[in-house]
């Protein structure tokens, strides 16, 4: 047990703190799921928006946040195996070889020596 009043009280906000973070990291990954279950566009924005916010106030490391709305995006657009099939590239038109004399190189142009 902390004797000092300012301990006593940083063991207080402590509590506090740790409860508000569990409850937001709790909402965090239900939003998370539920986007990766319904695969809606409303579903990833509002995980997108919870991700940020949880970023923003330290909740979570922002390059971890930056991960999960990558992998969540991979998910949501990612095409359908039908659709991929479909899709066919176009040939690109082979280029013209152009043939170069030797003897018709660029003349250079003797340095003048200043005097």
């Amino acid at each position: 047990m902390p004797i000092i009043k300012s301990a006593i009280k940083k063991v207080r906000k402590d509590k506090t703190r740790t409860i508000r973070n569990k409850k937001r990291k709790i909402a965090l990954k239900a939003l998370i799921k539920q986007a990766r279950t319904n695969k809606t566009a409303k579903d990833l924005q509002s995980a997108f928006s919870a991700l940020d916010k949880a970023a923003k106030v330290h909740l979570i490391h922002p390059n971890k946040s930056a991960r999960l709305k990558s992998r969540l995006s991979k998910l949501v657009s990612r095409p359908s195996l039908e659709s991929k099939s479909k899709i066919t590239k176009s040939k690109s038109k082979s280029s013209k070889k152009v043939s170069v004399d030797p003897q018709k190189s660029v003349k250079k142009n003797p340095v003048k020596k200043a005097e």
